[in-house]
């Protein structure tokens, strides 16, 4: 029978824990736990509640080793950012918009501009990156859902051990793995990312586990039990919880052990009705409106003596949380929904889809009853460079130990591993509580119909959006490559080009640019659209010469390297000018620039460390966009409300809404329709998103060595005909690629084999040209007549006759394409087969008399 947590050795209770300082831990009993709920304090004066983890290393630590020597984000010059901002918006304006964006531009380097810049210079002395408190205050204040507008998706690949990938299993080799993680970052054994040599910034890692984005009235704060060592599991939209490491941070249960804890929650789980659980499924209110939220917690924690408190503290603290869904997706699309958002599955009134069996506010692990597994994140304080190692250092170790169970010799990633738990002394675990303990919630009516309402308003919001994928296997990162091209502004190109071919228009388009290699580095914003974007795509949709469209691309492609190159420097323009405006908000309501966030998510320096130790933006809630103008910036109509005095004075000056704000630039550039995000590897099968607008796409790719995969949402807006047209593009520019070369040489030959045709040969010599080459060329074909994988792109060029040209063609024949192509290389299959119908018959024949024909059993 499940017991209430309350009664037994809990977790450091976690206002205690946020409260106290590192150098003194405050360790409490069961009696001390408080159960009730701090009050939150004005905004302006709040204390952080959030415990910073100092970044200074441990003696022979290697994870945080590099932070010291990081430089810090550089705040580019005024005019350059100008100029960029000007060059990101000329190929989306008509001439006469972009004459209004150029005066802004003007009227705010001779007037606001110079002012603002050294305000936020004078700021960021002493701060770890002038943009870091910004950033976070633009994702704390956003009060829509996370879900399906901040939070992103990992979907792993399957185990490739075929055995392994039930639930349980699965399931529980994942969360073994993920703690041997958490235990490399706690003991500074995990070694630091770079970038071709450059070490790059690692503090997000320390803000991955025992974290939660906590609601208030005043906006969320980010909360973190650093000392963290449980687990908490849904299933079935019921919440169970246990110990998994000691205060070492070493494991204390093994993979078999963590699988009988797992199944016993789920026998457990199936013990009350899924209808019935799903009117208690507490869970879907993490993803309300954060202010309605917050007064929802306050509601769960008023009543005096109440075990809701401890529950609550229990989730917030847990390492992460293990999401056990009891359904089987059987499409790609349908998996990426499900570690999105979530299914949508109403049965006789009542909501049980996996929308109910999930905690939004923290970092999530999601297995499927077939054992598919995905991971949901908490954006606020993590990228997905960071969740991306966690994922694959995950998925290569659930292999790496399955090997060791094979050859014991078999490598390990981590320096060290925890001592086998099986063979400690059970006393050295400490107090720890292994046995799964289930959360039982004192559930008022007032909770039950909030309950129902943020589930329908969640329904609601799943259902006006949709995914599609596309794994494309045609060719990937080794065919771009070898053709001359970046493959991320290969990819970004074709993005373009089945946007226009659609709709006959290029829109505003966003892809983040890392900037780890700075200290707290986040992103910056890569402005797509060029003029050399532009002129591509319509060069490749109009009736244009191959090689005049393959100029184009190269040239596109290139201006998107240097552009990406810049971004990576910190030298784009977004948050630059989002700084700018945040000081000059900040200034105009006269709060003082150095004082504490009112969101409770410090840098460093503003928590009071010293300065020397060492995903993706949000576009209107979006996952990798810029920051929304419904975060902490105020609407455009808001600003051009403000007084706009004639004064020349500075303070006047700030009063009115600096001139580039208000121009319509300035919107355009905030309103992502293409948002475009590349993160991924070969343990990802799909990564992705929401759209960030309401008429936009949100866009997520992985490019691998031979495929690309994609998962494209939006609002309903023609999703599976926009995938349908990328598919098409991507074989198309292919052809174009295959023609270009064949005109411009022959097959690519070996260094040894071009100097047949044109070395003068001595008598000798020409004794061995005697006789007819034999080139390969027929064996190749046949292989491409045979092949159903990917091809080379010298079997790619010998495979091509003289009448592969389609032509040129517009947009209306532009949805048969994908058609048209797939009817060429069938037919191209049947050409040239030398056995008649008569003869295979007949070889067939002799063939069924080889051997001796056994007599089927009986089955």
């Amino acid at each position: 029978m499940p017991t209430q947590v309350r009664i037994f050795a809990m977790p450091k209770s976690l206002g205690e824990t946020l409260s106290a300082s590192a150098s003194q831990p405050v360790s409490l009993s069961t009696q001390d736990y408080k159960i009730e709920r701090p009050a939150s304090p004005e905004p302006k004066s709040r204390a952080p509640l959030m415990e910073t983890i100092p970044e200074r290393p441990k003696d022979g630590g290697i994870t945080f080793a590099h932070q010291d020597s990081l430089p810090k984000l550089p705040i580019p010059e005024l005019e350059q950012t100008c100029k960029r901002y000007l060059a990101a918006l000329k190929p989306l304006q008509g001439p006469r918009e972009h004459a209004e964006t150029k005066l802004a531009v003007q009227e705010f380097l001779k007037r606001d501009g110079p002012e603002l810049q050294k305000k936020l210079q004078e700021y960021a002395v002493g701060k770890t990156s002038y943009i870091e408190q910004f950033w976070y205050d633009s994702y704390l204040n956003f009060d829509n859902p996370v879900v399906l507008n901040l939070n992103p998706f990992f979907l792993l690949e399957d185990d490739p051990t075929p055995a392994r990938n039930n639930q349980v299993t699965r399931a529980a080799s994942l969360v073994v793995s993920a703690l041997e993680f958490v235990r490399a970052v706690r003991r500074e054994e995990l070694p630091p990312d770079t970038v071709k040599g450059t070490p790059l910034d690692m503090y997000q890692y320390s803000r991955l586990f025992g974290t939660a984005r906590v609601p208030t009235e005043n906006g969320c704060q980010i909360e973190q039990d650093p000392e963290s060592k449980h687990v908490v599991v849904l299933c079935h939209g019921q919440f169970y919880w246990f110990d998994v490491l000691d205060d070492n941070s070493d494991l204390i249960m093994t993979e078999k052990d963590i699988s009988i804890n797992l199944q016993t929650i789920i026998d457990d789980a199936a013990q009350t009705p899924i209808q019935e659980a799903a009117k208690g499924a507490l869970g879907i209110l993490s993803t309300e409106n954060r202010k309605i939220w917050s007064g929802l917690r306050d509601v769960l924690t008023k009543d005096e003596g109440s075990n809701n408190a401890d529950c609550l503290g229990i989730v917030d603290s847990a390492l992460f949380v293990l999401c056990l869904d009891y359904t089987e997706p059987a499409t790609a699309a349908a998996l990426c929904q499900n570690m999105l958002c979530g299914t949508n599955e109403v049965v006789k009134g009542v909501q049980i889809g996996t929308c109910i069996n999930r905690w939004y506010d923290k970092l999530q692990i999601i297995v499927c009853k077939n054992g598919s597994a995905g991971i949901n994140f908490e954006h606020t304080g993590v990228d997905g460079h960071t969740v991306l190692r966690f994922a694959s250092d995950v998925y290569t170790d659930t292999i790496l130990r399955f090997a060791r169970t094979i050859n014991g010799q078999a490598p390990s990633l981590w320096k060290t591993a925890s001592p086998d738990p099986s063979k400690r002394d059970p006393d050295s675990f400490g107090d720890v509580t292994t046995t799964p303990h289930k959360l039982e919630w004192d559930i008022s009516p007032e909770l039950n119909i909030a309950i129902r309402f943020a589930e329908t308003r969640l329904a609601d919001l799943i259902s006006q959006n949709e995914f599609e994928c596309l794994d494309f296997s045609g060719y990937g990162k080794n065919y771009i490559t070898s053709a001359g091209f970046s493959p991320d502004a290969f990819v970004q190109m074709a993005f373009q080009a089945a946007y226009y071919g659609l709709y006959g228009r290029v829109e505003c388009t966003y892809e983040p640019a890392m900037t780890k290699a700075f200290l707290h580095g986040r992103t910056e914003a890569i402005r797509t659209v060029s003029e050399e974007s532009v002129n591509f795509v319509q060069t490749f949709w109009a009736d244009n010469p191959p090689e005049a469209k393959i100029d184009a691309l190269r040239k596109a492609c290139q201006q998107h390297v240097n552009v990406t190159k810049e971004c990576s420097k910190g030298r784009g323009c977004d948050r630059h000018l989002y700084a700018l405006f945040c000081v000059w908000q900040r200034y105009l309501d006269n709060e003082d620039s150095r004082s504490p966030s009112s969101m409770g998510y410090l840098s460093s320096i503003e928590n009071g460390e010293n300065g020397s130790n060492g995903s993706n933006g949000s576009d209107q809630g979006s996952v990798v966009g810029s920051p929304g103008k419904d975060s902490i910036l105020t609407t455009s109509e808001e600003l051009r409300t403000r007084q706009r005095g004639d004064s020349t004075n500075s303070r006047c000056h700030e009063q009115q809404v600096p001139a580039i704000f208000t121009d319509g630039g300035w919107d355009k550039l905030n309103n992502t329709i293409l948002s475009t995000s590349n993160c991924g590897n070969p343990s990802l099968r799909q990564f992705g998103f929401g759209p960030t607008s309401g008429g936009g796409f949100g866009i997520g790719y992985i490019i691998k060595d031979e495929g690309i995969n994609i998962c494209v949402s939006s609002k309903h807006r023609q999703t599976k005909r926009f995938v349908d047209t990328l598919e098409s593009y991507l074989l198309e520019i292919r052809r174009i690629l295959r023609i270009t070369n064949r005109r411009s040489t022959s097959s690519r030959q070996t260094r040894a084999r071009e100097i047949d045709p044109d070395k003068p040969r001595s008598a000798h010599q020409r004794l061995k040209t005697r006789g007819r080459m034999i080139t390969g060329t027929e064996s190749l074909r046949a292989m491409a007549r045979s092949s159903t994988g990917t091809r080379s792109p010298t079997e790619e060029s010998l495979m091509m006759s003289e009448d592969d040209e389609l032509g040129g063609y517009g947009f209306f024949d532009a949805g048969m394409l994908l058609q048209a192509l797939k009817a060429r290389g069938e037919a191209l299959d049947q050409q040239g087969e030398p056995s008649k119908a008569s003869e295979r018959a007949a070889a067939n024949a002799r063939r069924r008399e080889i051997g001796k024909k056994l007599r089927l059993v009986e089955y």
